[in-house]
């Protein structure tokens, strides 16, 4: 029985600063306050730390798969520099139109993550900005976390007419990731 655990992060809005008209460039990649110390704390426990991202500015044609790739190994390459770890990181490069099983809210990164790092989806968690990582979540029988970074102000709005309202929604990565390690001290 699998008992790795995962903390899935979405990229844009809440590891780094979300772009309206795409991250294009590493010149636009911005961290986020407290990321870096908030993925050191994370690489500190069990938990397997993945990325999980849709880029559909490639699908767009606004940049390269090659582009979009070097943009994500560089953020995970800078993570890893100020002490955090990601053991994996997962890319769709398809617009919402295209209806693949990838692009989140569809829950095909965070199963092709768990069949390839052997995760129990059911002890992970996912943090992310938008309705779409919450969708994919609960699709995978992971639990999510809506921060309010990025686009998350925008999108916790729209929870109650999504009938998403029990989820968790907290105000930033730092906050996200002390929630999960509140629920895994034993009680008294």
């Amino acid at each position: 029985m699998t008992t790795r655990r995962a903390v899935f992060l979405d990229r844009d809005g809440v590891i780094i600063e979300n772009q309206d008209d795409y991250v294009r460039s590493w010149e636009q990649v911005c961290f986020l306050p407290q990321a870096f110390e908030t993925l050191r704390c994370l690489a500190r426990t069990s938990f397997i730390v993945v990325l999980v991202t849709n880029q559909s500015a490639i699908g767009r044609g606004l940049i390269t798969l090659d582009q979009g790739l070097t943009i994500n190994r560089r953020v995970v390459a800078e993570i890893e520099r100020n002490g955090g770890r990601v053991e994996a990181s997962y890319l769709c490069p398809h617009r919402p139109e295209d209806r693949c099983t990838c692009r989140k809210p569809a829950p095909g990164m965070l199963l092709q993550a768990a069949g390839e790092l052997d995760l129990d989806l059911s002890q992970s968690y996912l943090i992310g900005d938008a309705l779409s990582d919450v969708e994919a979540a609960r699709s995978a029988g992971v639990t999510p976390i809506l921060v309010l970074t990025g686009r998350g102000v925008g999108q916790s709005a729209l929870l109650a007419t999504q009938d998403l309202c029990a989820c968790t929604v907290l105000p930033n990565l730092r906050e996200a990731f002390e929630y999960i390690m509140d629920g895994e001290r034993e009680p008294l």
